[in-house]
């Protein structure tokens, strides 16, 4: 199994954004001598209280801090960006990488953000379909010519054009029936999201390998998000993340995302299911049945909220690497 660290780029209204940036990067840097081989960053608008960096920007700041791992985003709003600029913004953190970048997009849920950004929800899966389709062509081809609905090229091309000639790794997420079915067609992967439970992603994936192209013989990677905290004690790594993921997910709550569901009386019945938080030996066991149940073969880990002591995120992180080694 692959592991990846998800970079948690979002911040209570006290915090100091500098020191910010310096926990991400000491994060990072643990990360990569622990044996994680990618880093990931979302993204948000408009999200005032809460401070959130912008993903790609990031990732490039990171970068120098995660020499040989993938760089990706989990997952960019497609549907209310220009793909001409996520193209050229990708390919420049694709040599950043040496090759190593993954575009993961979905369509977003937020009605704020597509107010703001003045895209209608009812246009978001096809300005998707039709930005993934762009993207590919500009990664690939020198030249492109394109007259859609919603963007128009005339015979040009790329800035820089991607490291290997297929182009970069393009992988869609999103939680609802129509949205895996969506992925399993037009995308390299479909990128399980944190908020659903071991029961519901099963079903998910029995969706998501059905609707495959016959043609599509392999699955290449198989990645899902989860929440991870190791402790020393499993009491202890729940009293310390219960606080901060509970906030998290009102958070979510908070933003019109239906799937989140509250979780400040269901945690301890809900933890096992939907999270990945306990001693060493409690987490093993987890991350197993999500490798023999579900076939996933990248964890991409987010193990620091808004709210949770820096040290503890770094001991977290130092803990997981020797189970990281069990999976290798």
């Amino acid at each position: 199994m692959k592991f990846g660290f998800f970079v948690s780029p979002q911040f209570n209204a006290d915090q100091d954004m500098g020191q910010a940036i310096a926990n991400m990067s000491e994060q990072v840097r643990i990360a990569r001598a622990n044996g994680f081989e990618s880093i990931w960053v979302p993204q948000h608008f408009l999200t005032h209280p809460m401070r959130m960096f912008q993903p790609h920007e990031l990732l490039a700041r990171l970068s120098a801090n995660a020499e040989g791992m993938r760089l990706g985003t989990g997952i960019l709003l497609l549907s209310m960006l220009n793909p001409i600029a996520v193209a050229e913004q990708a390919v420049t953190l694709d040599w950043m990488s040496e090759g190593g970048y993954v575009l993961a997009a979905g369509m977003g849920y937020r009605n704020a953000e597509f107010q703001a950004m003045g895209i209608p929800m009812k246009q978001r899966v096809g300005r998707l379909v039709e930005a993934v389709e762009l993207i590919r062509r500009l990664w690939r081809e020198e030249r492109v010519t394109h007259h859609g609905k919603y963007f128009t090229v005339e015979d040009c091309g790329l800035s820089l054009r991607p490291r290997h000639p297929e182009g970069c790794s393009l992988w869609v997420g999103g939680a609802a029936e129509p949205s895996i079915e969506r992925a399993a067609k037009i995308a390299d992967a479909w990128l399980g999201s944190f908020t659903s439970d071991i029961p519901a992603l099963s079903a998910m994936y029995r969706t998501y390998r059905g609707a495959r192209p016959a043609e599509a013989t392999d699955i290449p990677e198989t990645p899902l998000c989860r929440e991870c905290f190791v402790g020393e004690t499993a009491s202890a790594a729940r009293s310390h993340a219960r606080g901060p993921i509970i906030r998290k997910y009102a958070a979510y709550d908070s933003w019109d995302n239906k799937l989140s569901g509250g979780l400040s009386d269901s945690f301890d019945a809900e933890c096992d299911e939907k999270f990945i938080i306990g001693d060493a030996a409690h987490v093993r066991d987890l991350i197993a049945r999500y490798r023999d149940e579900l076939g996933v073969s990248t964890l991409i880990l987010r193990m620091s909220w808004p709210g949770l002591n820096h040290a503890h995120t770094r001991s977290s992180i130092k803990q997981f690497g020797a189970i990281i080694r069990d999976f290798a």
